[in-house]
């Protein structure tokens, strides 16, 4: 039975976290370097963009996890180390300053990066700031941790669950990333997840790649896919339950808890999306296989017509009709029924294809509320999907106009 407990990423036993100022972003409010560390040597797992332009940070991590170990993650905010010519340098050079502070090998440590793409990276202040962060590392500071990897992020975003495995008390908690440029497919922004759970290398990487085709992959607030996405798992064991190595009860298990972190994440990302006023999840079911209903759901999502609707709380049905038609998908729109839904109410817009008498006042009262649910039934089967969004405002403009000016 999952739990919601406090304390993100050092939830679980023998990890810590810390993130600090280092001096890669100008601000000195703002923490740009992020540290989380297990005790002993942990199962590491990731999924990563599918931009053909990487940042040099995912080359160096997916080198030093070929072996499915790590015992920790560094990542720093303010500059994406993106197309730059000694990119992969820096990234390997942070991570043997790192293993020199803290006495482990440069290969156990998984690295990230996020911000500005294209602008050099200094090494001088990482250098500089990595013997404080070790040095604060301790179990309470998660949201130390997750503040040191934002970058137009307004809201922290942490959680942490307790589960039971083979008659073991096991804890997982994950962190993340994520504003503007979301539009996965394969991983997402950056997100970090540790848990206690013994599970071997191979099953964890299994659970965390079919994860995302439900989670992270259904997560859209620009249409733009990262230089830098990624999704990286540490789990080190220390729960003490019987190592998962194959898909058993235990497996399914904690593939329940991990969809619980990721999807969690998935709505704060979403809500959280640069200029946006609301998250929007649109609710696709009734259709003929999983991969009709993940297409209409996350095609509705992406709309920006859908989007700027939904900002002025305009009930404009039709905005949701045209963006099943492009889906790709061979959906019959006349048996589409469209409903809004929020916690003013819920309002049914489209019957069949076609528009119904609806109330516009009660439909606004409806669209006015900070998470609205669109739903979408293609009565044409069984399965049914989710995907998760925002609407689109006059702050998206205004953040992305001058971001790296």
């Amino acid at each position: 039975m999952l739990k919601e407990i406090q304390g993100g990423v050092c939830s679980a036993k023998g990890f810590t976290a810390n993130g600090v100022h280092c001096g890669i972003r100008k601000n000195r409010t703002k923490r740009d370097l992020a540290l989380i560390y297990s005790e002993v040597e942990a199962s590491a797992a990731a999924v990563y963009t599918t931009n053909l332009v990487k940042g040099a940070p995912i080359a160096v991590t997916k080198k030093n996890i070929e072996n499915g170990k790590a015992k920790a993650m560094i990542c720093n905010s303010g500059n994406a180390n993106t197309c730059n010519a000694n990119g992969v340098e820096i990234a390997e050079k942070t991570c043997e300053l790192l293993a020199k502070e803290m006495g482990i090998s440069a290969s156990d440590v998984i690295i990230a990066s996020t911000g500005v793409i294209g602008q050099p990276l200094d090494i001088t202040p990482i250098a500089n700031g990595i013997p404080a962060l070790v040095k604060g590392l301790g179990s309470e500071n998660s949201t130390l941790a997750c503040e040191g990897i934002m970058t137009t992020d307004t809201k922290v975003k942490e959680i942490a669950f307790e589960f039971t495995v083979g008659g073991k008390v096991c804890r997982i908690g994950g962190i993340a990333k994520g504003s503007g440029m979301i539009h996965p497919n394969m991983a997402t922004m950056l997100v970090f997840v540790t848990t206690d759970c013994n599970i071997a290398p191979a099953m964890l990487q299994k659970a965390l790649s079919e994860d995302v085709k439900h989670s992270f992959n259904m997560v859209s607030v620009d249409g733009d896919t990262s230089t830098n996405d990624m999704v990286s798992v540490m789990a080190n064991g220390l729960a003490g339950n019987a190592e998962i190595v194959c898909e058993n009860e235990d497996y399914v298990a904690f593939t329940k808890a991990l969809a619980s972190v990721t999807q969690y994440l998935c709505r704060k990302i979403a809500g959280d999306g640069e200029g946006a006023t609301k998250l929007l999840e649109c609710k696709v079911d009734g259709a003929k296989d999983e991969t009709t209903a993940k297409v209409v759901a996350k095609s509705v999502i992406c709309s920006s017509l859908v989007k700027a609707a939904m900002f002025g709380s305009d009930a404009n049905w039709g905005r949701v009709l045209c963006a099943i038609g492009y889906s790709g998908m061979d959906v019959d729109v006349n048996k589409v029924d469209v409903s809004f839904r929020s916690a003013k109410g819920e309002i049914l817009v489209c019957k069949d294809g076609a528009g119904v008498p609806f109330s516009e006042e009660v439909a606004k009262e409806i669209l006015l509320e900070a998470e609205i649910e669109i739903l979408v039934s293609l009565n044409d089967g069984e399965a049914k999907a989710v995907a998760w969004g925002c609407d689109l405002t006059y702050d998206y403009v205004k953040i992305n106009g001058d971001y790296r000016t």
